[in-house]
């Protein structure tokens, strides 16, 4: 069997799925995910406090205050 997708324009979706139908073919909804398994998803998304940022700001600022040595 093949798989086949075509895009019909709303005004004749309903004839063309019934042509099709009438050819034997088999027609498969889109499976869209649920909201719920979204706000499951972010639910699990850590979140960062100011004081777990420190280490990063504390890194950044002593490259910015590097200064190099001269020979």
């Amino acid at each position: 069997m093949e798989r086949l997708v075509i895009d019909i324009p709303n005004t004749k979706s309903t004839l063309v799925k019934h042509i099709l139908k009438e050819l034997g073919v088999i027609i498969q909804q889109e499976s869209k995910p649920q909201p719920s398994s979204y706000r499951t998803k972010l639910s699990q998304v850590s979140t960062w406090t100011e004081e777990d940022l420190k280490p990063f700001d504390e890194g950044k600022n002593a490259f910015l205050n590097f200064t190099p040595f001269e020979w």
